[in-house]
């Protein structure tokens, strides 16, 4: 894979590395496109069952690099737009995979950064770790999704105050406010990431796409629309493969073996 969006597989869990330590991983152009690549990839890839996205060295990833966007030969404003175009198209990789993505925040995840860990699905961040959106230090609003993620997990009135304050997040503030799933030991953000991942993919990908779906989906719907999408992810799963794998494991006391594809809407 390319070179700042590396893949190593760790059994049917993919681990996604992104690689510009040197500046603490900040998106450039290129690491925008190769990373919404690696994703699209692996979103269809029926040997993937789980996806983790970290940083290499001691960031997770510090947000948009801003020397390249300066560098843009049609101005600073003109890189922004190119640039968060790209990183949106990940984003929406993440929103939308019909399997599981873990954040392993091993280090800083500031502006963008935040952003792509707060898409996740779940987030494990390492004690020494630390948060900031930082948009508007620099006279900068958010993006990479932010606006919609942060107030769903945190409401509002606490979005509005990290957004306005701009307050570095450590790790045990960040799990009282709900912004990560778990604090991991101390240098074993990536180890647990992908001992969840591994769990994760053991279970019935298909219920979890449909569970995924309808929980993004449910704050832009009326209940009439939201209890009539579960009755057709119900059908849907009752007539799936794990669906029935389930059922008869439930019925026969036993453990289940789910060997089927995620499928919300699909198979």
């Amino acid at each position: 894979m390319s070179e700042v969006a590396r893949v190593e597989w760790k059994d049917k869990v993919a681990v996604v590395s992104l690689a510009r330590s040197t500046v603490l991983n900040a998106f450039d152009l290129d690491m925008a496109v190769k990373f919404a690549e690696v994703l699209g990839a692996l979103a269809v890839d029926d040997g993937c069952r789980a996806v983790v996205v970290t940083g290499e060295g001691r960031a997770f990833c510090s947000g948009g690099d801003l020397a390249w966007a300066r560098s843009h030969p049609q101005g600073l404003h003109a890189g922004f737009h190119v640039l968060a175009g790209r990183l949106h198209q990940s984003v929406t990789e993440i929103k939308r995979m019909k399997k599981p993505v873990i954040a392993a925040i091993n280090g800083i995840a500031a502006g963008a950064g935040f952003s792509l860990a707060l898409a996740c699905d779940f987030r494990v961040m390492d004690p020494s770790a630390v948060l900031k959106l930082a948009y508007t230090s620099i006279g900068l609003s958010m993006d990479g999704g932010a606006s919609f993620s942060l107030p769903r997990l945190v409401g509002l009135a606490r979005a509005t105050e990290i957004a306005a304050l701009d307050a570095p997040i450590a790790a045990e503030q960040a799990l009282a406010w709900g912004l990560v799933s778990r604090v991991a030991s101390a240098g074993k953000a990536l180890e647990e990431a992908v001992e969840l991942a591994g769990e994760l993919a053991k279970r019935s990908l298909n219920s979890f796409a449909w569970s995924k779906q309808l929980l993004n989906d449910s704050f832009d719907i009326s209940l009439e629309t939201a209890l009539e999408r579960e009755r057709g992810a119900l059908v849907a799963c009752a007539d799936h493969p794990d669906g029935r794998e389930g059922l008869a494991a439930f019925a026969e006391k036993r453990s289940p073996d789910f060997q089927g594809k995620s499928g919300s809407g699909s198979d």
